[in-house]
């Protein structure tokens, strides 16, 4: 049988837990509790046809729509299926067999997998153990001559902890040859970009999803922003029909409807607060957050009460295999959370 590259197999599986979730409360990706903004699905039944589902996929007018929404000119952004593959195109832009890569640990788990399939060389840097808070000094006294990309997730998941448009300019100048991708997931809860920062430096990536606040994860969309010479270089990396005519339709009634996002990110928001609340009242450890979920210590308990939890129709995310005894939860509404705090006492006897 044909033998795979050795980085390929050095991986080690990355398999997500995403089976049997349908009509429960989804606590447990991040994603948007509610439901995307009810003119995605009238546009989408409005355009569809028999006729365009035998056509490839045309993105002008989407660029257009993400242009105006983004304020950034089409020749800086790539439409990419997913946050997942603008990491993909980044990497196999500017990344090769044994280059230096830096990433944050624990951190959105594709970032070592999409540079560990390019063969990689890639260094974890651990954020700071007793609150979570990103290393910024650290994380620029390991960067090397050699540091060919270094990946940040800002906020991160699943710390949900953040860093400013300061130590972003920090990490920028003091990597001047590496590709530095900001990964905005969650930009929506946290409200500080790096976009405006693109014109003044070329190392600078920047990605998007509208898998989060836009409630379209199963659409898989997002963007890859950066200089027009960089967009030039990864769109030639890119497969040229990565996002499908579905998605692409869908992004364009998506961003039409600010009103909506900016609803529900002030739901979560408040959600988020109301976690606080209800893990302080509790007397449970938790972190705070940047981003739509809380990460809390349920100890030993941790895998115990996701299971109990699920039993009871509410998910939520175990991530003590990453940091010992603690459990994500997703900050969606206020009734939401009530739900969880009914379930969750049930469970913490």
């Amino acid at each position: 049988m044909p033998k795979p590259r050795p980085a390929v197999v050095r991986m080690a599986p990355y398999s997500p837990p995403s089976s049997g979730r349908e009509g429960k409360l989804r606590l447990d990706f991040n994603e948007n509790t509610v439901g995307c903004s009810p003119r995605v699905l009238q546009f989408l039944q409005q355009k569809l046809s028999e006729e365009q589902l035998t056509i490839y996929p045309e993105y002008e007018a989407t660029k257009h729509a993400l242009a105006d929404y983004f304020q950034l000119p089409e020749s800086q952004f790539l439409i990419t299926n997913g946050t997942d593959e603008a990491i993909q195109v980044m990497i196999n832009t500017y990344v090769d067999n044994h280059d230096d890569v830096l990433i944050l640990h624990p951190s959105y788990a594709m970032y070592r997998f999409y540079a560990e399939v390019a063969g990689a060389d890639v260094r974890e840097l651990s954020y700071r153990k007793e609150d979570l808070a990103f290393p910024v000094r650290g994380l620029i006294s390991r960067i090397r001559p050699k540091t060919k990309a270094i990946l940040i997730s800002n906020p991160n998941n699943p710390t949900g902890t953040a860093i400013g448009i300061g130590e972003i300019v920090r990490i920028l100048e003091a990597a001047p040859q590496a590709a530095v991708l900001i990964d905005e997931a969650y930009y929506e809860f946290y409200g500080v970009t790096a976009l405006r920062l693109i014109d003044q430096y070329r190392n600078l990536f920047v990605s998007r999803t509208f898998s989060k606040a836009f409630g379209m994860a199963a659409l898989r969309v997002g963007c890859l922003f950066s200089q027009a010479a960089n967009v030039q270089f990864m769109h030639k990396a890119q497969s040229p029909y990565s996002v499908n005519m579905l998605a692409a339709l869908a992004v364009r009634a998506a961003v039409e409807d600010r009103e909506y996002v900016d609803n529900y990110a002030r739901q979560a928001v408040e959600a988020r607060e109301l976690l606080y609340q209800g893990f302080e009242k509790r007397g449970i450890p938790y972190y705070r957050s940047h981003a739509n979920f809380v990460l809390f210590q349920a100890g030993r308990r941790a895998v115990p009460v996701r299971d109990a939890l699920r039993a009871r129709g509410v998910l939520v995310r175990d991530r003590s295999y990453e940091l010992p005894g603690t459990v994500r939860v997703t900050a969606g509404t206020a009734a939401q959370v009530a739900r969880f705090f009914a379930a969750f006492d049930e469970v913490w006897q």
